[in-house]
């Protein structure tokens, strides 16, 4: 056998190297699933503790066993309030295993908003495209998203696009709001805006994709906490360096977890728990659902009143 060249031999080495990685991110990691637990201080002094179980992007698909498998097993952890920030379906036939897979925790208070790939399915789209934040958007055939709301309805789950409301659960009074996806810019903040109620344990937002132009808005009319997904937290992230992008404008460092917004507002963006059947690859970022346990603030950082957005204006990002 004939000696390589140097050269030689550090392609061959990237090549395997390249070739192991994508085979750990395409049949394992995707597949790992994980439950992030986070205790976020931002309810009123007093209030009792909640605790949130926060679900987004399963890009289900009729066949993923594994996947719905581990949803169904979620029910287990007792939560008060299960939120879904959308990107539900990736298939035309994937309504029913995303009831059959959310059973349990439809039968429990919950609040949704859909995304982009609730409406429209995915198509194959040129991995550059994610690093040019005006790149045109192509969009798939309708997906069957009107089944699924009334799936999410009929148990019991609420429909927050666009509108406002005040509900109990477990003995924490909230005063809750969401938008449609802004990632397809069908946000009409205006339709909800308006100062949220001060007198409520909780002023809790929600959006599909976490744009600032949404999260500012949020900010001005006195929310505590907003959750998004959309994210996929990167997806593909590097070690000791993260997301290479986060599909919106947020920066990276918010793109998955927990962020302060502003001087007062509390985000959390889900990394979700799927891809798309096109790139379904994780690398760095397993998917995962989130266990969110609400407690009061501290009392010495007050909670702003509503509407008091001018005393932050400049502090954002």
């Amino acid at each position: 056998m004939p000696d390589l060249s140097p050269l030689t031999r550090v392609a061959a080495g990237t090549a395997g190297a390249a070739v192991l990685g994508l085979g750990y991110a395409t049949l394992i990691e995707r597949n790992a699933f994980t439950l992030r637990e986070v205790t976020v201080p931002v309810l009123a002094p007093g209030a009792a503790t909640l605790r949130v179980l926060h679900i987004s992007d399963l890009h289900m698909m009729p066949g993923q066993k594994r996947k719905q498998n581990w949803l169904r097993e979620l029910d287990r952890l007792e939560p008060d309030l299960v939120i879904n920030t959308g990107d539900n379906l990736s298939h035309p036939k994937s309504v029913p295993a995303v009831v059959q897979a959310l059973s349990g925790l439809l039968a429990r208070p919950g609040l949704f908003v859909f995304g982009s790939n609730d409406y429209f399915a995915p198509v194959l789209k040129n991995p550059l495209a994610y690093f040019d934040k005006d790149h045109d958007r192509v969009y798939g055939p309708p997906l069957p998203w009107g089944d699924l709301r009334a799936a999410f309805n009929e148990r019991g789950w609420q429909d927050m696009t666009h509108v406002r409301r005040d509900i109990e659960v477990g003995g924490v009074r909230i005063s809750v709001a969401g938008v449609d996806d802004p990632h397809l810019e069908r946000d009409r903040y205006e339709t909800i805006a308006g100062a949220a109620d001060k007198s409520a344990d909780l002023r809790l937002g929600l959006t599909h994709s976490p744009e600032p132009r949404v999260l500012d808005r949020f900010a001005d009319d006195g929310y505590d906490l907003v959750l998004a997904g959309h994210t996929h937290g990167g997806q593909l992230c590097l070690p000791f360096f993260g997301a290479l992008v986060t599909n919106c404008g947020i920066d990276r460092s918010r793109v998955k977890g927990p962020s302060r917004w502003g001087a007062h507002m509390q985000l959390h963006v889900s990394a979700g728990m799927g891809t798309s059947p096109f790139a379904p690859a994780r690398f760095c970022c397993r998917p995962e659902a989130t266990l969110l346990t609400l407690v009061p603030a501290p009392r010495d950082e007050s909670r702003r009143s509503a509407g008091s957005a001018a005393e932050s204006a400049g502090s954002r990002r």
